[in-house]
């Protein structure tokens, strides 16, 4: 099929525009002002915003975690993704302690293959660093197109790996081309403050907050960059919260070494007060958690410095009846909230239309930076020609309000309830298909193609 966009304000990350774009198959042929093109659908995009499709690196679906699933599967995750103008996620494989790379790699083919709506690829997490795990690390990067390998200073016993195991890998991983991401916060802390508050008998959520305090995030992410500087690989901290992070980062900087750093939709709009609701501030729990204003503050000012590079969700969503678990327990509290629908649009209202941040920047934030960081540019995160036709047309000015009764999350609850936003995602493109609108997806379960990346 040929479309043809006519009169969009167009923008990528170093520039924005007046143009039409023209579409035939998959891929974007040509841009310009009044193209001669006949197309079989033409979109009348004045007074509209039109940008790359958006990337979200860090979501969860279908994920287990604490004796469930996460709410979302491929399917309904990546319809949700659509409707707010993200083309393609990044999910992580989860490695079983004690099983291979491949073995955690087809469970998660039998997720998302012939269910995703958008497209998708995988981070690799590895769990268990041995030699069998360092040779099919080998064998990720080479011939599965799986680039990234994501670690965890948190989580002992299930999760964690400790620092001679990351060095180890990151050792293997710059040989081959490949990233490191981390989740950087200090476990064996978070440990000790868990069990001194459940032994104090305070189990509200307010004490999931309490117990990673900011000091358990700066620490790791320090020790995290000095090993990356220590082997010279490339890496990327995941969700990172607040200033004193950010201040390692700043630090690694004056080494003239680079981190690439990722935060999320959330701890730039909300914060740690929602904890101090009784047991609705479960809706909230996810690690880390939400800080302070003047931690985001800092995020915002990061971005303008060129130290976070990309917005992205850590999408890991369950219903209040999942919530329920820690009910009486903050330990138990399924982590994670709903958001692959809003980041784009929380990001547009709060950032662009608020004078925060460019146009340009939103889209460098939003898909161009997790595209060129992971392996996939040019083909993603850009309009040009050549690239996929993943494009999402906006309008600027729209204001709509964020609830639960109109998301398209598989949960009944909503972490943006009420939310006033100004900017509506109204026609989304995925390959030069029409994926969203009036409204409607277009697209059948299945239409996501797995996307293999190359090493860098």
């Amino acid at each position: 099929m040929s479309i043809l966009i006519k009169n969009g304000r167009v923008a990528n990350a170093s520039e924005e525009f007046q143009a039409d774009i023209f579409i035939e198959g998959e891929h974007i042929v040509a841009i310009g002002a009044n193209l001669p093109y006949k197309a079989e659908k033409v979109i009348d995009a004045t007074g509209k915003v039109v940008v790359p499709g958006g990337i979200d690196p860090h979501v969860h679906l279908d994920m287990p975690f604490m004796g469930t699933f996460s709410s979302d599967d491929y399917e309904t995750g990546t319809r949700a993704a659509l409707f707010g103008g993200t083309t393609m996620v990044i999910d992580f494989i989860l490695q079983t302690q004690g099983d291979s790379l491949y073995n955690a790699l087809r469970v998660w083919q039998q997720k998302s293959v012939g269910k995703a709506i958008a497209d998708y690829s995988y981070h690799m997490a590895v769990t268990d660093f041995n030699e069998q795990t360092a040779a099919e690390v080998v064998q990720m990067i080479e011939r599965e197109g799986i680039t990234s390998f994501k670690t965890f200073m948190a989580y002992k016993g299930a999760l964690m790996i400790d620092d001679g195991q990351m060095v180890q890998l990151m050792q293997i991983v710059k040989k081959h081309g490949g990233m490191v991401t981390v989740h950087a916060t200090n476990g064996d802390m978070i440990d000790s403050l868990i069990a001194q508050n459940r032994a104090a008998g305070n189990r509200a959520p307010i004490y999931h907050y309490l117990s990673q305090p900011e000091i358990t995030e700066a620490e790791a992410s320090a020790r995290f960059t000095d090993m990356l500087h220590y082997t010279g690989c490339r890496g990327y901290i995941v969700h990172l919260t607040c200033e004193g992070a950010l201040n390692a980062v700043r630090e690694a900087t004056l080494r003239n070494q680079q981190v690439n750093v990722e935060t999320c939709i959330q701890y730039l709009v909300l914060d740690a007060s929602l904890y101090e609701q009784d047991f609705d501030g479960a809706k909230w729990v996810m690690s880390p958690p939400l800080r302070e204003k003047k931690d985001q503050e800092a995020l915002w000012a990061g971005i303008e410095q060129g130290l976070v590079n990309v917005v992205a969700t850590d999408h890991c969503p369950f219903t209040w009846e999942q919530k329920q678990m820690g009910k009486q327990d903050f330990s138990k509290i399924p982590n994670g909230h709903p958001a692959i629908e809003h980041r784009m649009e929380l990001l547009f209202s709060e950032g662009v239309n608020k004078g925060r941040i460019s146009l340009p920047k939103f889209v460098e934030l939003s898909a161009t930076n997790a595209a060129k960081k992971f392996g996939m540019y040019p083909k993603k995160g850009t309009i040009a020609i050549g690239a996929d036709a993943d494009i999402c047309i906006l309008d600027p000015n729209k204001k709509h309000t964020l609830s639960a009764k109109t998301h398209h999350m598989r949960t009944d609850y909503s972490a943006y309830e009420g939310f006033e936003v100004t900017g509506k995602v109204e026609t989304v493109m995925l390959r030069g298909h029409v994926a969203i609108e009036n409204e409607k997806c277009h697209l059948n379960a299945g239409f996501g193609q797995f996307v293999a990346r190359k090493p860098q």
